[in-house]
């Protein structure tokens, strides 16, 4: 956890090519802080001076490899600076085994920063040995062999962010109609066109989902509150691994014919169910009610 005392907190993200620096640095960025890659480590100390006139309590996440062939004869220097600042620094050093790190290249076809005219198997053993002088002053020491980025994303959470300052899933209700298309944000849709339609009542076709008359119509059915209540359990039970396995938002859409009448409705009435049970950041929007 962060000191108080101190005018800002800075995270060293490094390790082995192909550990998951790239997606810790993504998880730090979710999270509030400014996320920089492959800042050389002697411009460290410049870039805080700067910053730190802004007088605002700062959260840096700065992504150092052995990209930068000067990071390990320079780094003890250039942290000690950092911390006569007023910052608190800390190390996390990812890696994995040798086999793990040979098949992620493979994947995605990666040329490891060291290999040159070497092979790939070198190349990650010159490597850990260049990075070991870092890996033993670190604060967290990672394997993310049989880690997904999820649970590496859960570790960062966990060590380095505060309880009451990690940003929760975001979460849309969206309503639309089918006949305008398909909403492309969609990451869950629900269709209620199976549900009477206010539209062929006379007195509700001028109105809309947030007139209560029309809400009254839609759910006085059986149908309507039975789905009501079955798609609130389902997200209950669903949004709190959705966050877990790390999504950052999601839209929950809900369609009838033309989105005025039965999907409103609906999404009106979910949101106001989840806004009891969720705590995460929830918002509504009807896309087609005009």
């Amino acid at each position: 956890m962060t000191d108080t005392n101190k005018i800002g907190l800075i995270i060293i993200v490094t390790g082995l090519s192909g550990s998951g620096k790239s997606a810790a640095l993504k998880s730090f960025e979710d999270n509030g802080f400014l996320a920089m890659d492959n800042l050389p480590v002697q411009l460290l100390d410049k870039f805080l001076a700067i910053r730190k006139e802004s007088g605002d309590f700062l959260k840096i996440a700065v992504g150092m490899d052995a990209r930068a062939p000067e990071l390990i004869d320079h780094f003890e220097g250039a942290f000690r600076q950092v911390r006569d600042l007023g910052y608190e620094l800390k190390i996390l050093f990812l890696e994995a085994d040798d086999q793990v790190l040979v098949k992620r290249f493979s994947e995605t076809r990666r040329t490891h920063p060291l290999s040159n005219d070497g092979g790939l198997a070198q190349a990650i053993e010159l490597e850990r040995a260049r990075m070991a002088p870092l890996r033993d002053v670190s604060d967290l020491i990672v394997d993310t062999s049989n880690l997904t980025a999820a649970r590496l994303k859960e570790m960062v959470l966990e060590r380095f962010v505060e309880t009451q300052n990690r940003r929760h899933l975001a979460v849309e209700v969206l309503s639309f109609g089918f006949k305008n298309g398909l909403p492309p944000e969609a990451d869950l849709m629900f269709d209620v066109r199976f549900l009477p339609n206010p539209f062929y009542v006379d007195q509700l076709r001028a109105l809309d989902g947030r007139d209560q008359k029309v809400r009254d119509f839609v759910m006085a059915h059986p149908e309507a509150q039975a789905f009501l209540e079955k798609l609130a359990d389902l997200l209950q039970f669903i949004l709190p691994l959705y966050q877990k396995e790390g999504k950052s938002y999601l839209t929950i859409a809900v369609g009838c014919t033309g989105g005025q009448h039965r999907s409103v409705t609906l999404a009106i009435n979910l949101f106001e169910r989840l806004k009891v049970s969720f705590s995460g950041n929830l918002m509504l929007r009807h896309r087609d009610i005009n």
